[in-house]
């Protein structure tokens, strides 16, 4: 009886009557600057409840108004023989995370960083729940719960999605741990934080397609229009000479080709082609109220304006008719093959098939990025059907154009670009990949925040990701990542004190993480709320063959040359 007084009395607060009355509590026996260790008893015979000292918990050490909050990694038992009929002491290694403070008004906080060190003796014990919900608590940010803490279930974890994708997120995991099925639940919750918001995940493996199925449309290669003159001219030789880099000779070949059929589209039939061709080759133009051509310099020849591939041949054959020709014939007919080859392969019809129907760049842009969105603002981009040698062109015209229309909308449109299998277009070793992607996903981790464009990755290798890519990203979701490589990159990545969490990588279960960053309050252990199965990735949704026909070869045959 007098013990339920003493609990009432003096300390209502400090916890509730359904915990264990057996609760765990130790003495601070040494202390540095941010670690701690703490000296318990375990009973030999007694029973291990919820309250018992483990690994990944938190715990509180009191000092009177202010409370030490910290993360329990390491324990061990000083005596290595188990004592059944006594109690036995453990040691249990504690980093320091912050301390929560009350105010004379009764008021609490939490805050990052010791002010207060604990003295030798103070008293230490499971954290309660109300100062476990204050440690994760934003403020006066705005919040969207994502799931619940590992240590809680009854505590939201919550990230603040404003912070999260204007600087930028990453989603890091080994293959199935639940990636894809975090990434569809923290697209849902940023599409109904930001209305305006617009997101084109960039697919390899198509399968967020059917995670989405009310807020997304998914483009694939058969509805897909992407005209061969919105490329680049890095894109397009990319194509052009599948994926190997051009010879000096070749990528100036394409340049004065390209630059003099996008003149001749815009010049109609008044010109004379020869004159055309011959102005190029002359130091000095023969008809002087032409004027200095940019196209055919290179200047304004990357610009997104429209010329017929047919046009294109025309000119190689009249530069190879030339009586003094400036570039070697063998040079030219070798890309006059592969242009024809190209506009002849079907794999490569959503450039060429319907690229002269279409005057401007303005159904494309409309298409992929939903303006306006109809209530689906989310676009999936099939990229497992493209052809592999043009999946990196594709990519950075994607990323380019993001970036373009967040910048010249002024912040009005805004946009996420998420990279699934990111290591693929920004890899760690500079020779690897596709120069122009790189230089796209780049431009957006670096200057994006500024215009409305943001950067979502996702990677289960991270330790082939570009780290300058990962270092712009400043909300991590580190899932179970096995690979010691992929996990010292993370510590590296990580900027508190709570560096001893990452302790956890390789043994974290599915659907959960350890997330640090600006999005969240400090660093926390959560489990990912489960989504219906109807919203789950393809990946991830049981899919049953039972009862299905299995197609024949002739059939098959056909789906794999298409």
């Amino acid at each position: 009886m007098k013990t339920g007084l003493f609990e009432s009395d003096i300390a209502p607060d400090r916890r509730d009557r359904s915990q264990d009355p057996e609760r765990a509590l130790g003495r601070v026996v040494s202390c540095d600057g941010s670690r701690a260790t703490i000296a318990s008893t375990v009973a030999g015979m007694g029973r291990l409840g919820p309250e018992s000292w483990t690994v990944g918990r938190m715990i509180s050490i009191n000092l009177g108004t202010t409370r030490i909050v910290g993360l329990v990694y390491e324990m061990h038992a000083v005596n290595p023989v188990w004592d059944e009929a006594t109690d036995n002491v453990i040691h249990i290694q504690v980093e320091l995370l912050g301390e929560v403070s009350e105010s004379q008004d009764g008021r609490a906080r939490f805050q990052n960083g010791i002010s207060t060190y604990p003295p030798i003796g103070a008293i230490a014990h499971r954290i309660r729940t109300g100062d476990l919900a204050m440690v994760h608590d934003l403020g006066a940010r705005n919040g969207v719960a994502v799931g619940t803490l590992t240590q809680d279930a009854s505590i939201p974890a919550t990230v603040c999605i404003d912070d999260m994708l204007s600087r930028h997120f990453a989603l890091l995991g080994t293959t199935g741990v639940g990636k894809s099925s975090a990434v569809a639940l923290l697209l849902r919750r940023a599409i109904a934080a930001r209305p305006r918001l617009r997101v084109l995940i960039l697919d390899p493996h198509n399968e967020y397609s059917g995670a989405f199925p009310d807020r997304s449309l998914s483009i694939d290669a058969d509805g897909l229009d992407l005209p061969f003159w919105m490329f680049k001219l890095e894109e397009f030789a990319e194509v052009v000479f599948r994926g190997r880099p051009a010879f000096e000779e070749e990528a100036d070949i394409l340049r004065e080709v390209v630059g003099l059929a996008r003149e001749r589209y815009r010049g109609g039939s008044e010109r004379n082609p020869m004159r055309d061709i011959n102005s190029s080759l002359l130091k000095r133009p023969l008809d002087s109220g032409l004027g200095r051509r940019d196209d055919a310099m290179g200047g304004a020849g990357d610009m997104p304006t429209p010329y017929r591939i047919t046009d294109a041949l025309r000119i190689v054959d009249e530069l190879i008719g030339l009586h003094e020709v400036r570039w070697p014939r063998a040079s030219l007919r070798s890309l006059k093959v592969r242009l024809e080859t190209l506009h002849a392969d079907p794999r490569y019809q959503f450039m060429f098939a319907r690229a002269n129907m279409i005057e401007t760049m303005a159904p494309i842009v409309a298409q992929i990025f939903r303006v306006p969105h109809h209530g689906r603002p989310i676009t999936v981009f099939q990229l497992g059907g493209l052809p592999s040698e043009v999946v990196d062109a594709v990519a950075s015209v994607l990323a380019r154009l993001a970036f373009d229309l967040a910048m010249a909308s002024q912040g009005t449109y805004e946009i996420l670009l998420l990279c699934e299998e990111a290591h693929r277009y920004v890899p760690a070793d500079q020779s690897l990949g596709f120069l122009p992607t790189r230089q796209a996903i780049a431009r957006i981790a670096k200057e994006g925040r500024k215009y409305g464009a943001y950067l979502g990755v996702v990677t289960q290798r991270p330790g082939e990701l570009d780290p300058t890519i990962l270092s712009q990203c400043s909300t991590i979701f580190a899932m179970r990542l096995a690979n010691e490589v992929d996990q010292q990159i993370i510590r590296a990545a990580i900027s508190d004190a709570s560096a001893s969490t990452l302790k956890f990588l390789s043994s974290v279960g599915n659907r959960e993480a350890i997330a640090f960053g600006e999005g969240v309050a400090t660093t926390m252990r959560m489990r990912f709320a489960e989504l219906a199965p109807s919203e789950l990735p393809a990946m991830d949704r049981v899919v049953g063959v039972e009862g299905r026909r299995e197609p024949g070869l002739d059939e098959m045959v056909r789906r794999m040359r298409s």
